[in-house]
């Protein structure tokens, strides 16, 4: 397909030339991207930009782009879940490697950086509700990678959750950007983060449905393996790991931990944890 234009109804654009669901061009974008997932908190980011140049609104796709210390930068927002994670990096990475007049795919590759600042949920007693956390790595308990080609790197923490539950497909395990991982200060802990595809069940919640699978935090929480075990939950890291690997792009998913499982706490604070996590970012990766 890279010697041919991709067809109108495989790649839409909207009629003033932006792509189909962000409603961006190329222009409107910053090679490096900050994104959230509730729309109400881009605004939450951009108010320490220097300056904001650009502004839209598509659905529950918020993007303002501007400057943070003389570097250009854009945050927007994904909504939840990694089906809108498919739709973001296949649109991002449009936008910076596809030339959406031609519909021809470039000969060289652009590659963003991409750092997620969300929340999340602690699966371990001894990780406190206020910390911020770096996903070193993305488990997907959801089956979005079983559309894509296979991951070529470490899978066994996932098959290791696939033969602790029993799960009915297998699900998939990818790392974070290396280069960004370096770039963190000792305030971050590092930490394995299981991505499920919802709130409740898939996060062993129960309200008045029982979840399948029994004792699932205490079980998933108790794995070591080659050193290393679960440490959060949240519902987007996995999908932007495994799709920026395909796609040759740099990502990093920052959690600030708002809830304690095993300890059944939430964090009074969490509006200020997650500014505390905000400004962290933003301070970071704009030097």
């Amino acid at each position: 397909m890279e010697n041919q234009p991709i067809p109108a109804s495989e790649l839409i654009i909207n009629s003033d030339g932006s792509i189909y669901h962000l409603h961006l061009k190329p222009e409107h974008l910053a090679s490096t991207v900050f994104t959230v997932g509730d729309p109400d908190r881009v605004a939450l980011v951009s108010q320490y930009f220097d300056q904001i140049d650009f502004k839209t609104q598509k659905r529950e796709f918020v993007t303002h782009t501007g400057w943070k210390n003389g570097k250009r930068v854009t945050v927007m927002s994904t909504g939840m879940g990694t089906d809108n994670i498919e739709i973001l990096m296949t649109e991002l990475d449009a936008l910076v490697n596809v030339d959406l007049q031609t519909r021809l795919i470039k000969p060289e590759k652009n590659s963003l950086q991409i750092i997620r600042i969300g929340t999340s949920g602690s699966m371990q007693a001894d990780l406190p509700v206020g910390s911020m956390l770096a996903s070193e790595a993305g488990i997907g308990m959801d089956t979005l990678m079983a559309y894509y080609p296979e991951l070529k790197e470490d899978q066994s923490l996932a098959k290791a959750i696939h033969a602790e539950l029993g799960l009915p497909f297998l699900p998939y395990q990818a790392a974070a950007s290396a280069m960004l991982l370096d770039k963190l200060d000792e305030e971050i802990v590092k930490g394995v983060t299981l991505t499920c595809p919802g709130f409740y069940a898939p996060q062993g919640r129960e309200v008045r449905l029982k979840p399948r699978f029994d004792r699932m935090i205490e079980r998933l929480a108790a794995l070591q393996i080659n050193g290393k075990r679960l440490t959060n939950f949240e519902m987007e890291t996995a999908g932007y790991y495994a799709l920026g690997k395909l796609l040759g792009h740099e990502m990093l998913s920052l959690n600030a931990i708002v809830a304690n499982r095993p300890l059944k706490k939430f964090d009074s604070d969490a509006e200020k944890s997650v500014d505390r996590l905000i400004q962290k970012a933003l301070n970071l990766f704009t030097q």
